[in-house]
């Protein structure tokens, strides 16, 4: 029985399995920027489809990524306080790199350095890493968790039948709460046309009505009898008269 043995083991060893995780996160993260000249480009972006116990176990490891890059995002942001806007190369560019300027700016940056190796060694994806740290990060920049969904599909894999699942980046909307979202009325424009009803065409109006007063009741037939009659006859007995 495993006990306190926490995760799944997919049928693989460890290093298979941590380079399928590897793979999968990569393409996962790689599927928010789509190469439309590639015709296995997926057609949602931000998305694949896997199993479901994958989906489960991979969830946590590319939330972990996300994480790491917005603490990367709020390194950078802090060490631009002590960058320069000169031309490298410049005389007012070697006066910044001889001076304090720039033991401020490496002092600040070296956390964002340090993050960046950390994604890489978990990633080993040049590409993946830049998305990673430039849209991703930025994205759920105010979103405190909650980066991914899993929705299981209904069909199942040719072959052996597993259970699918997709998993994707949840969207921009998704961080509103519906009870948070206010309904406005809708507007009313003074300079829209008014439709002006044609007198032969259209029924009189309610100034009319109240002058010419209720409209003449319809002439009882044998036909008006008997259907009240019948509907007389289909209420309760039970009721008192």
């Amino acid at each position: 029985m495993r006990h306190r043995m926490r995760g799944r083991k997919l049928g693989r060893n460890a290093s298979h399995r941590k380079a399928m995780f590897k793979n999968m996160a990569s393409s996962l993260i790689r599927s928010v920027r789509p190469d439309e000249d590639d015709p296995g480009a997926p057609l949602v972006a931000g998305r694949i489809v896997t199993t479901t116990p994958k989906a489960k176990e991979l969830r946590p490891f590319v939330e972990k990524l996300i994480t790491i890059g917005k603490k990367a995002r709020i390194a950078a942001a802090a060490a631009e306080e002590h960058a320069t806007s000169a031309e490298r190369g410049s005389a007012e560019w070697k006066q910044w790199r001889e001076g304090e300027g720039w033991l401020k700016w490496t002092a600040a940056r070296a956390p964002y350095v340090a993050l960046r190796r950390r994604a890489f060694s978990k990633l080993r994806d040049e590409e993946a890493v830049d998305i990673l740290f430039e849209e991703l990060a930025e994205r759920f920049e105010s979103r405190p968790g909650g980066y991914t969904r899993i929705v299981r599909l209904a069909a199942r894999r040719l072959g052996d039948g597993g259970e699918q699942a997709l998993i994707e980046f949840v969207g921009e909307d998704d961080a509103r709460s519906r009870s948070g979202r206010k309904r406005t009325a809708p507007v009313v424009r003074d300079d829209a046309p008014k439709v002006v009803a044609d007198k032969k065409t259209a029924g009189p109006s309610s100034d009319e009505a109240d002058a010419s007063g209720p409209p003449p009741e319809a002439p009882e037939t044998a036909e008006g009898k008997a259907a009240e009659g019948a509907a007389a006859d289909e209420q309760p007995r039970n009721q008192p008269e």
